[in-house]
């Protein structure tokens, strides 16, 4: 049985989470350099770094040298250490990647979901973690799901490009042994797009971060602290759901004038005068490519003033150092940068008009949800208890 918090166990491995921590944060940092960010002697970090490898946490390579001086090394994860599987649930398709404690995702296995119903899909990503797990025994430590739909505690809520409502995503490590014990965290794509630019793109370092995300509608997430704020049941962040749109249309979600509806491939096509695209993202991006006709052009115009100007109302609301996009949102702000930024500004309060967040490109692209899911399941096992856990394990 685990001990309890405040143990001698978990103490003992306060020191351990820090340099971990450390590895994460800054990947390729030297012994010699976490020593001095963690004030600890050359002594006590040896020692320390020592524990770890024969732990199987950390590993050791040496560093370039640096003119004269003692030699040190680069701290990362032990090949033989704890791995994390996260996976990826888009609109079209789904991967599985697994990862050690440095963060970085290696996708394990990638599939289609087409035509294939919501039970098929969740069985072939069970296999497949089922899979893994038994590829990596012992070393598995979390399961993570990020999802491009609506989230409740356990439950998928809404998935609007696939129909699915109401979905148990505890299904996904119904293949793992009763014996494995591994804690499944879930995530919205956009809340887990803003955590990982925060943690490692261009909102890093960031005390406050707003990150927006355009596919099939709107989403996006708050991150404070380096933590994103996630609600009550984890479905913070619904951006595309505030009536910032047009009152009288009607969202998939049930709501009226939702800003969703004003910002994507539909809302291009419905201004083109066509009717709704079956694939939203593949038309923005037709549409983006294709050669720019008057009318093309005042669709992006509108689009990207939508953009712009709920931007703007959740500055007011947050008021974030830095505004962070993923997505399409690039692309379409790039469309149309007059009408973009004429929105932004036109929408700001004229006292945060001089000192605007700057409005970013994300760093992490198309990867930076699955860069998230990694990022909340290594949270859970780089802790104190974990890592004792960890230790006691392989005792």
């Amino acid at each position: 049985m685990p001990d309890g918090p405040g143990s001698a166990s978990q103490v003992r491995w306060y020191g351990a989470a820090k340099v971990i921590g450390l590895v994460r944060s800054e990947p390729g940092v030297t012994r010699a350099a976490a020593a001095r960010r963690l004030r600890m002697s050359s002594g006590g970090a040896a020692d320390l770094i020592a524990r770890l490898r024969r732990e199987r946490l950390l590993d050791e390579t040496p560093a370039p040298a640096q003119g004269r001086g003692r030699p040190t090394t680069i701290l990362g994860p032990h090949p033989e250490g704890p791995v994390v599987l996260a996976v990826e649930l888009r609109s079209r398709d789904w991967r599985l990647a697994q990862a050690g404690l440095d963060g970085v995702p290696h996708v394990l296995a990638q599939g289609r979901q087409g035509r294939t119903g919501q039970a098929r899909v969740l069985d072939d990503v069970a296999d497949e973690i089922a899979a893994a797990y038994r590829h990596m025994a012992g070393r598995v430590r979390a399961v993570s799901v990020s999802v491009a739909g609506t989230l409740s505690d356990s439950r998928l809520v809404q998935f609007t490009t696939r129909g699915w409502r109401d979905v148990d995503l505890t299904a996904l490590t119904a293949r793992l042994p009763r014996s494995a014990a591994l804690p499944l965290v879930l995530g919205n794509d956009a809340t887990l797009s803003g955590l990982a630019e925060t943690r490692a793109g261009s909102a890093r370092d960031a005390r406050t971060a707003l990150h927006l995300i355009v596919l099939v509608g709107l989403g996006g997430t708050l991150v404070v602290g380096g933590e994103p704020v996630t609600g009550s049941h984890g479905a913070a962040g619904e951006y595309g759901h505030i009536p910032f749109g047009e009152p009288d249309l009607e969202c998939p979600c049930g709501a009226r004038g939702c800003w969703d509806l004003t910002v994507d491939g539909r809302a291009l096509a419905r201004h083109l005068g066509i009717a709704p695209p079956s694939d939203p993202v593949a038309y923005a991006r037709r549409l983006l490519s294709a050669p720019r006709t008057p009318a093309i052009q005042a669709a992006f115009d509108t689009v990207a003033s939508s953009l712009g100007r709920g931007i703007a109302g959740l500055v007011n609301l947050h008021d974030p150092d830095i505004v962070t996009l993923g997505g399409l949102a690039p692309p379409l702000r790039d469309a149309a940068p007059g009408p973009f930024d004429d929105a932004y500004r036109g929408g700001l309060m004229t006292f945060r008009k001089s000192g605007a967040p700057p409005v970013r490109d994300g760093l992490l692209g198309e990867d930076a949800p699955l860069h998230g899911a990694v990022a909340i399941a290594l949270d859970r096992i780089t802790t104190e208890a974990a890592l004792a856990d960890w230790a006691a394990r392989r005792g």
